[in-house]
Parts: C-alpha cells; structure tokens; sequence
C-alpha cells in the first residue's frame, strides 16, 4: 500500500511538471514609468531653458555695446519662442521620430510625430531604461534645440535685421539642426557608426560655431570694426550671465544619461572640474601674454571648458575631464583672440572660437579619453570615428548655412542700413533704448 501511494504521488508530481512546462511563459510586466528618473529630467529641463533664458541673453546682452543690448536679448528670447512652436510642430517628428528605435532611415526622421502625433501621458520614452514620458523627453530635447540657434547670434551680434533673424533661425532649425540631431542622436548614421557625443559637442556647439563662423563672413564685418571702441558695455551682466549658463549646464551634461545614476554623477564631477580648468588655463594665458588676467576672460574660459566637455562627460573620468577643459582654454584663447584677428573676419561675441573650436576639441578629446570604466561605450571610442562625426557636421552645417543665408538675403536682405546699424539696433529696429 505505502509504495502505491508513493507511486501516485510521484506521478502527481510528474504531471504538474508537465502542466508547469505546458502552461505559457507570464507575461512581462509593462515597464512602468520611473519617477526619480522622471523629476531628475524635469528639473534639467528647466536648467537647460534657463541657459537660453535669462543665462545666454545676458550672457551676450552685457557684451555688446549698450546701443545694441535690448537687441541682443530680444534674439534670445525671440528665438525661444520661435524654435518652440516649430519644434512642438515638427523639429520633434524630424530629429526623433523613431522613438530611439531603428531609424526610418539613416539621416532624417520622418512625420510620424507631427504635432506630436500619438504621444500621450502614458507614452514613455525609453521604456524598460530610462522610463521617462515621451513629453519630457522632448521638452529635454527642445531645450537643446533652443540654445543652439540661440548661440550663433553671437558671431552676427549688432548686425542683422530683426526679420532676417527669425527667417534664418525657422530655416536653420528645421534644415540644419533637425537632422544632425537625428545623425547623433536619432538613429541616423553618424550614432550608428559609433560617433560619441553625450550631450551636443557635434550637435550643438559645432553646428552652431560653424554656421556663426558662415554668418560672420557672409554678413561681414561690423561698421567702424577696428576703428571705434567696441568693448563690453556691461560685463556684470556678462558674469550673471556666464554663471546662470555654468550652473544650468549641469541639466545640459548630467541631464543627458536621462536617469538619476552615477553616471548623471559623473557627468555633473566632469563638467564642474573642467569648466574650472579652462577658466583658470584661458586667464593665465592672457595674463602671460596680455600682462593682465580680464574678467571677460575668466568667463570665456568657463564657457570654452564648459563646451569642450559636453561631448565626453558621460564618457570619461574627471582627470580627463580636467585636460580636456585645460586644452579647450588654453586653444580656444587663441582662437578668439588671435587667430579671429589673423583672418580678419568679426565674431562678434566668438560663437566659433569658443563653441566652434570648442566643440572640435571635446568631440576629438572623447575619442581619446573615453573610459570604460566610466561607460561601456567607451571601450569602442576612436580618434578616427570622432573625426568622421566633426567632418560630416561642419560640411553639412556650412553648405546648408550658407544656402540659406542667401535665400533670406533675396527676401528679405541681412543687415540694417549703415545709419541705422550706426545709430544702433535698440532704437532702430525695437524703437527702445536702456535708461
């Protein structure tokens, strides 16, 4: 009787592993969304919009000349809402419709997102990794697409038509940025090939130094350029300025991993030492070679540092962090300082001796400090790849800045009469002027 029943409950067990094995695998829980992600994205995206605005505006506002600083920020703010709407209406779809997935092909997005089209409060970016919603994502991403127009107001500063500006900042958004974007960080072609950019050094700051450095020599030199004093009309606005872009750039760089970790931690610790480098390397060049360190400066270096370590802080340790910011000083002082004066061409404010060059050193630089340790990723990182992303970038950035510049010159010309850009922007072309 005992090995009966033994027999029976052998066989009862038996056949539940049979109907275990049987029985369909359970379905994976949907990923559900990450709130700590969720808010680390929110408050970097309200970082990054506030290096546009107020950050760059008097970042750039103190730096002109006073009969132009109303003009100044009025690009800044206008460009915010300008690239705003046309990213909420199609900039978005063009750079990200894929949503992270393989690209519909590999060097733009398509219309899927027009409007964003099909993405509700429940639609997450990233699922299963970040868990972020898919409108953060965007917010995120249309903060960067703010700034980068926004900075090469800089090289054309007391210069262009107010109605040239928005004409040339529409056309420049959907044509140049949008797909360079989608490029890097879209699924296009230059990502795939293993281009390494963390958070804009091809994408924002190359593009938009090249296109400042296309405007620059298209629209030519301002009037009386070389012959009237020129200098900063309100530098206190210019450190406000440059310290509301340092802090905010910690959303730009540590924003970028999309998730509260220790890689957002490393990105932040790269971002803070090398900034400091290149500002402390940028005054003691020009304290050796003008004899006296200027709090312009000082500033320039921050932003340089700040530039050059956009593309690498998710990729490398701090003290390559801190040789990239050294570097990105002590080169891009003499970009703005004597390689501008040694072509003869007038950046105004050095949209590409600060964001041009700098962008040029950091993507180079991540290839060559990338830490495995640090991310994964780099373990694949090369000189060589890096290079192909820069090449592709400044080709496609110049030819297309310059189509289009002279297609808004044959509508609506570039520059203001020489009495009027004289007598000065404020007054001409918003009928204002500071008290």
């Amino acid at each position: 009787m005992a090995l009966l029943s033994a027999f029976a409950l052998n066989a009862l067990g038996t056949l539940a592993a049979f109907a275990q094995e049987a029985a369909p695998a359970a379905a994976a829980p949907a990923p559900a969304l990450d709130a700590g992600n969720t808010a680390w994205m929110l408050t970097s995206t309200a970082l990054v919009l506030m290096m546009t605005i107020p950050g760059l505006a008097l970042f750039y506002g103190g730096m002109v000349r006073k009969k132009n600083v109303l003009a100044t920020v009025m690009q800044s703010f206008a460009v915010t809402c300008l690239v705003t709407l046309l990213w909420f209406i199609v900039g978005y779809s063009l750079a990200f419709s894929t949503n992270g997935s393989e690209a519909l092909n590999p060097y733009i997005g398509g219309l899927s997102k027009f409007f964003h089209r099909g993405i509700t409060v429940s639609t997450l970016w990233a699922p299963g990794v970040a868990n972020i919603p898919e409108f953060v994502f965007s917010m995120f991403q249309m903060t960067f697409a703010i700034i980068t127009p926004a900075l090469i107001a800089g090289a054309f500063a007391e210069r262009m038509k107010f109605s040239a500006l928005l004409l040339f900042m529409g056309l420049w958004l959907i044509f140049v940025y949008a797909p360079i974007a989608h490029w890097v960080w879209g699924g296009g072609f230059l990502g795939g090939a293993g281009v390494l950019d963390f958070a804009g050094g091809t994408v924002v700051h190359i593009n938009a130094g090249v296109a400042g450095l296309m405007c620059a020599l298209v629209l030519g030199k301002r009037q009386g350029y070389g012959q009237v004093n020129m200098a900063p009309h309100n530098l206190v606005l210019s450190v406000i300025g440059a310290s509301l872009l340092w802090v905010g750039w910690f959303g730009f760089n540590a924003g970028s991993e999309l998730a509260a970790d220790g890689l957002a931690g490393a990105a932040m610790m790269n971002t803070q030492v090398a900034t400091a480098g290149a500002a402390l390397a940028w005054m003691f060049s020009e304290w050796i070679v003008a004899k006296k360190p200027s709090v312009l400066g000082i500033i320039s270096g921050a932003v340089a540092g700040l530039v050059a370590v956009t593309p690498a802080s998710g990729f490398v340790n701090p003290t390559g962090a801190l040789v990239i910011g050294i570097v990105a000083g002590i080169l891009c002082y003499f970009a703005a300082v004597k390689v501008k004066h040694m072509f003869g061409y007038d950046d105004s404010l050095d949209a590409f001796g600060v964001h041009g060059v700098g962008g040029i050193i950091g993507a180079l630089l991540t290839g060559v400090f990338a830490d495995a340790a640090i991310n994964p990723l780099g373990a694949n990182a090369s000189v060589l790849t890096q290079i192909y992303g820069i090449v592709f970038t400044i080709i496609w950035t110049a030819i297309a800045t310059l189509v289009i510049l002279y297609v808004v010159k044959a509508l609506v010309g570039l520059r203001p009469t020489q009495q009027e850009e004289v007598e000065g922007l404020d007054i001409t072309l918003h009928g204002e002027v500071v008290q």
